[in-house]
């Protein structure tokens, strides 16, 4: 019987402990297990090589992404430095260009130290992505929708293109999840999570996940992840298979406020510009809801300068002013002090990531008591604007 996304949540083979019959996952801690043959080893060696906790929640991951199998590492970071891992010296690498920080950070810092080639593209234009491979091309890095600008890329066509010429695709699916988009089905080879946000959801683990399409290239994966050895542990394995299991009703809800949200900012006349792939203002907005589910629950504003911004977040009350996304409270961030502090700020002008954009993650809490106190937020802004231009905007709380 085939389930629902929504149901395969609850309902797989890791919901009943086969030995005691317990409806929740064992947390095994062992670091190491006999062996009762000296020729025949058991399935089990060392906790780093495998664990039957950190097992059940790559089984559940990789069922959940429709692929071959799932990797969980010790944060996004650890699954995405390690999937950089398959490229060899001499190799290129096309990456988003508006990327996450930490994933620039790791191509600009790291991996060129190895003798790694990578470019950075607007991955939104196939024709600049065809004018920038290169012989050694091997990997296409897509996210989308990125971060922190919401721009989003076409992963059937990136992938295609990828096929013909050998390389791989690989995608950041962490703003979306797979309960809203699934990469590997549009013909990804590889996709990747930091589970710290959505998956888990709770502000309370540090987690990455990766999923590999085929079993060829799943086996690589599973060399490396037990020789580089950036595990995930098995009390964080289980708090993300517990927090899995609210996936869908918490982005169900999230989405939902932010597409109001974004809609009441796109409005406001001390808003600049909104980016949120869900807006019908939004080039990519089409490209979004014919590839995913919905635009999800991650938007970015910006506001007048940074005066404004400032002024905005010592004001707001509801969400926290911290680093990540993907709770169940909202979480406004500072993506030039944050999320992109790794990138040059010379780097994140040319990307548009400007000292006045907000990125905002919508948890749980009423959309309406959200609004009303981003209203409150915004008009703190307008009496800072009053004191050059003598005036003051008056607008509606309700």
């Amino acid at each position: 019987m085939s389930h629902s996304f929504q149901t395969k949540l609850l309902h797989n083979k890791h919901k009943v402990d086969p030995v005691t019959g317990a409806v929740s996952v064992p947390i095994q801690h062992a670091s190491t297990f006999h062996q009762f043959d000296v020729d025949h080893f058991g399935k089990y060696d060392y906790g780093r090589s495998a664990n039957p906790t950190r097992e059940a929640l790559e089984d559940t991951i990789a069922n959940l992404e429709e692929g071959s199998r799932g990797f969980a590492f010790s944060s996004g970071m650890a699954a995405i430095s390690t999937a950089f891992l398959l490229l060899s010296q001499g190799d290129h690498v096309l990456i988003s260009e508006d990327v996450y920080g930490g994933t620039y950070r790791m191509v600009s810092e790291v991996l060129s130290r190895y003798g790694i080639q990578y470019t950075f593209v607007d991955m939104t234009d196939l024709e600049n992505v065809k004018a920038s491979i290169l012989p050694n091309t091997k990997v296409l890095y897509v996210e989308t929708p990125s971060n922190p600008l919401l721009k989003v890329t076409d992963i059937e066509a990136v992938a295609k293109l990828a096929k013909s010429i050998g390389a791989w695709t690989f995608v950041d699916n962490t703003f979306l999840t797979p309960a809203l988009q699934k990469p590997l089905t549009l013909g990804a080879d590889l996709v990747l999570h930091s589970a710290t946000k959505f998956l888990s959801g709770h502000s309370d683990v540090v987690a990455g996940l990766a999923v590999a399409r085929d079993e060829e290239l799943a086996g690589k994966l599973s060399f490396l992840q037990n020789s580089f050895g950036a595990i995930l542990g098995v009390q964080d394995a289980w708090l993300v298979l517990r927090g899995l299991k609210t996936l869908h009703v918490r982005m169900e809800q999230s989405v939902k406020s932010a597409s109001k949200i974004a809609a009441y900012l796109e409005k406001h006349p001390l808003v600049k510009k909104v980016y949120y792939p869900g807006l019908v203002s939004h080039k990519g907005c089409g490209l979004q809801h014919r590839q995913a589910k919905s635009a999800g629950a991650v938007l970015s504003f910006e506001l007048e300068n940074e005066e404004a911004l400032r002024t905005f977040v010592s004001s707001v009350e509801i969400p926290v002013f911290a680093v990540s996304l993907g709770a169940v409270e909202s979480i406004l961030s500072y993506p030039a002090k944050m999320s992109h502090a790794a990138m040059p700020e010379a780097e994140r002008a040319k990307r548009g990531i400007s000292n006045s954009l907000l990125r905002l993650s919508v948890g749980l809490e009423d959309e309406q008591d959200l609004i009303h106190d981003f209203e409150k937020a915004l008009q703190a802004t307008s009496v800072v604007k009053a004191n050059v231009n003598g005036r003051v905007y008056h607008g509606n709380l309700g």
